[in-house]
């Protein structure tokens, strides 16, 4: 109950700043928030980084699904690495809502340092980012 509730506030962050910001901005617009932050209207068709943009929305809904039930099944089966899983899980559910809902994931952080752009990114990839890496140390702390 405790991890719905979890993933459920994490979603409903991601997608209410996504609809925030893309109200903020209009395409091919840049509103510069810090010198080194700006706020973008981006749609990603691909995976992260933007890779696999031929690859289809159907493609990416059927991987985002699959690893959604996988996840759930683990989170299911225990407790362990259950704030990476969390993370990761409330970041691939953000995600199909917005490829579901608009055919692409919307982006709008973008983080530089002068000409040179990090890929812009949402909160849900964070999640999964930050996900991964407790879930990389959880299997680190494991082994030992």
């Amino acid at each position: 109950m405790i991890v719905s509730a979890l993933v459920i506030i994490l979603v409903v962050i991601d997608q209410a700043t996504k609809t925030i910001a893309h109200g903020l901005v209009g395409p091919d617009c840049v509103d510069r928030i810090l010198p080194f932050l700006n706020i973008v209207d981006l749609r990603n068709r691909g995976s992260a980084f933007g890779m696999l943009q031929n690859a289809g929305n159907a493609f990416f809904i059927a991987i985002t699904a699959a690893a959604i039930v996988v996840i759930s099944f683990l989170l299911a089966r225990g407790r362990r690495k259950q704030a990476g899983l969390i993370l990761v899980l409330a970041g691939a559910a953000g995600n199909l809502m917005d490829r579901l809902l608009y055919g692409s994931v919307r982006d709008f952080i973008d983080v530089h340092a002068g000409r040179f752009h990090w890929p812009a990114f949402n909160f849900a990839d964070s999640y999964i980012s930050i996900g991964i890496v407790l879930l990389f140390i959880s299997s680190l702390r494991q082994a030992r």
